[in-house]
Formats: structure tokens, sequence, C-alpha cells
């Protein structure tokens, strides 16, 4: 399942069901979808199996640009998504997620012995039904909206977390799994946001034969061997450190928990999880099983244990970032190697009832990129016609090189032109 936290969690958060780091929340190569997916969506429009020979090549798959960026009029995927597709950043070995992956996958491994299937090249392309409703999402929840999620077509998406794969393992008789994969969201523009990211996900299914001779109930049966793993878990990660469990909810797990430790000075969320809603694995073909699920988020673990201050450095290529970490060596400091000082331009204008701020932020990054650190909101008023003004301030600066003040007015001068002509607004 997936789990959410503030450098991208997954579905487990308690403000939103997609709110980014955590990851409880998002078949070797990128595998076709089971038959029984496209007939539960052949009474809908029909759904194109989008990538059915796909090729795993150096650590990416390859996906043709018109199987995500369409011409139909309820694709919102940008160049800018496409072009992040198949570089799998979770499966390289010398980069800080591969390094923290493989530390996870070392503490199930010895913790587990050939328990644990392990699954990180599944296809980022999946079906309504895989990313929601086989997890249980309402069909009103927020999550699902064209504002929040990058959608191919009316039934297809770019996962927004680890979970949409939930389901179909269960399925195909996996109980034992962790799945680890980018996953896609619209979102606000910071240190710690980025619409690409990476989750990882666990599930472990029980059957009457596990909890019978132990004296509890089975949901109490999962839910203490689930606090027991993953406390382990953390202490591999953070060494020993305080921790403490939150109550919490989320649509697929009950009773739900996150977990927190003292890390640094301060209380830390490091994943959500909890004790499998039944109604996923009737689903799934599993009625007399319970089951517990966990997700985090890479990035934000990553970002505490090598001290990395932005999130946009791990798209990196720079040698300078790249060469200062190598595999199996986990928590290594990053050292900063250039602190170019941002630039900041206002831009002010009358917003329209359709206005959001993740269809802002997608204009200002298809246009700057990378080179866009931050935009936030600095002024918001409504005058006496009702009429309501946004201003925000929009940060430039590039993490490996110095800015040049044409580059940077040339920039704005697009964003504007831009949020003015895709939004239409009223710039002040």
């Amino acid at each position: 399942m997936a789990v959410v936290s503030s450098a991208h969690s997954t579905i487990f958060s308690k403000t939103s069901l997609f709110h980014h780091i955590n990851g409880f929340k998002r078949f070797s190569f990128c595998l076709p979808f089971s038959s029984s997916t496209v007939a539960s969506l052949s009474s809908k429009k029909k759904w194109r199996q989008p990538v059915a020979s796909s090729v795993l090549e150096l650590g990416g798959i390859k996906i043709a640009k018109d199987d995500v960026v369409r011409d139909d009029p309820t694709n919102n995927v940008p160049d800018t998504i496409f072009s992040k597709l198949g570089l799998q950043l979770h499966r390289r070995n010398n980069h800080p997620l591969g390094i923290l992956k493989n530390g996870i996958y070392e503490y199930f491994d010895t913790n587990f012995p050939n328990m644990f299937h392990k699954f990180d090249d599944l296809c980022p392309v999946v079906s309504v039904k895989q990313n929601f409703d086989d997890v249980l999402v309402p069909a009103d929840h927020v999550s699902r909206s064209y504002n929040d999620t990058y959608y191919v077509d009316s039934q297809t998406v770019l996962r927004c977390h680890t979970s949409a794969h939930q389901a179909e393992l269960l399925r195909r008789g996996h109980t034992h799994f962790l799945v680890t994969g980018d996953v896609y969201r619209r979102d606000s523009i910071d240190s710690t946001h980025y619409p690409v990211f990476h989750q990882m996900e666990g599930v472990r299914v029980f059957t009457p034969d596990n909890w019978e001779a132990s004296g509890l109930d089975p949901t109490s049966y999962a839910a203490e061997d689930l606090k027991k793993s993953l406390e382990g878990l953390a202490r591999h990660l953070f060494g020993a450190v305080e921790m403490r469990w939150i109550d919490a909810y989320f649509p697929f797990t009950n009773p739900s928990y996150e977990l927190e430790i003292y890390f640094q000075g301060k209380w830390m969320e490091v994943l959500g999880c909890g004790v499998m809603e039944q109604e996923i694995l009737k689903i799934s073909g599993r009625s007399n099983s319970v089951a517990w699920a966990f997700g985090l988020g890479l990035e934000r673990l990553a970002m505490v244990l090598f001290d990395i201050p932005d999130i946009r450095l791990f798209w990196s290529t720079d040698e300078r970032f790249t060469s200062q970490f190598s595999e199996g060596q986990m928590g290594v400091k990053f050292k900063p190697f250039s602190k170019y000082p941002p630039c900041y331009k206002d831009m002010s204008f009358w917003i329209n009832d359709s206005f959001t701020e993740n269809n802002l932020c997608e204009v200002i990054r298809g246009i700057a990129g990378d080179l866009v650190e931050e935009v936030s909101l600095i002024d918001n008023f409504t005058n006496k016609k009702g009429m309501t003004s946004h201003c925000y301030r929009i940060a430039y600066r590039s993490m490996e090189r110095s800015l040049t003040d044409e580059e940077i007015n040339d920039l704005q001068w697009q964003v504007r032109e831009q949020v003015q002509n895709k939004l239409n607004v009223v710039l002040r």
C-alpha cells in the first residue's frame, strides 16, 4: 500500500491520501496487464493496453511517447514527466535511492530469509482500477482528480503509489512481497516535493495456521507482527532510536498506524502501515487470510540519511553529486558542492474558479524544469467586487551553476505568458 509524508509520502497520510514521500502511500520487465483487469474496464471507455512489449535496458523501461503523451482530452501528462519514465533511479546501486532500497532488502533478507519476493521493475502505467479501486480509494476522493493525478486517458494513469500492484500480486499467489518503483503526482514546488518520486511497500499475508496457536485473534496477531517487523527495520536504518506508534486512518487498513522516530532532535514520521482491510484480500481471492502492509517514501528517508537538502538533487547527473555515493555505503553525508544564490521573481494575477496551484506549478515546471526551486503564495486578497488576486514568488536556482539575469528574465517572461494563456488568469 502507499504511505505519504512531506517529501512525498504514500497513500498513508493524515492530510491527504496522496501527500508525498512516505510510500504506503508507488514480473520482469513491463508486464502486460491481466485479462481480468482489461475485462473489468470493458463496460467503460475501451482501455488501451499501453505498453505490451517494453524492454528493460540499462536500468530503464522503454516506453513509446504516444503510449503516455496523447492527443486525448483527458490526457494531462506533459513532456517533462514523460522524460522521467524508465529512468528508475531506485535500480541504480550507486545512487542514494538504490543504496537505501538495497539496505531495506538486506534487513528483510536477514530477518526473513527467502521469504519476501522483490519487485522493482513493474510498469508505471496502470489502470484506474489498479491505482484506486483495488485499494478502496473512494470514488469521490480528491486524489482521483486531474488536478492531483497524471491521466494517460480516462481509464489509465501513471501510478500514484506502489500499491497499484498490490491486488494483482496477491491474485498471482504472492503472499510476502516488497514493491519499489517510481510514482507520479501533480504537486507543489519546493525542496521536498517533486512530481516524480519513489516508494516501497511491503505486504505479508498470514493463514489460520499462523495465528491459531498464538492465542490472539487474526487482526491482533498481524498487528503485533507488523510492529515488531517495522521497529526492527527502523533500528536497521537509523540505529538505536526512540520510537513511538501513532494511531492513524487509511482507507485500506484497519487498524492503521504511523511509526515515528526521535532523530536529530525531533520526532520524524518514517512510514505508514496497518492491517489490510479484508475487502482487499477478498477481491484478491484470500478471504480466509489476514495481512499487514506498510509503505515508505525513499526520497524522504534518503534526504535524512544522506543529508540531501533538495529533492531535485536526486535527478542530478553532475559528477560532483553522483561520485559521492557508492554501493552499500548507507548514510554517507552529502557534501554540498555549490551555493549559488536564488533569484526571486513575483507574479500577481486575478484567478478564476478553475484555478489551482498544482496547475500553476505544472506550467512553471514545464518551462523552467529543475531550475525552479520553489513557488510560494505570498499574497492573497479579494476586492469589493469579489475578485481574488494571488501573488506568487518564484525562486529560480540551479544546483550546478549560476544563472544569468538574461536567462532568468527570459524564463519569467515565458512563465507569465503561459500562465495567462493556459490558466486563463488576468495578470496584474
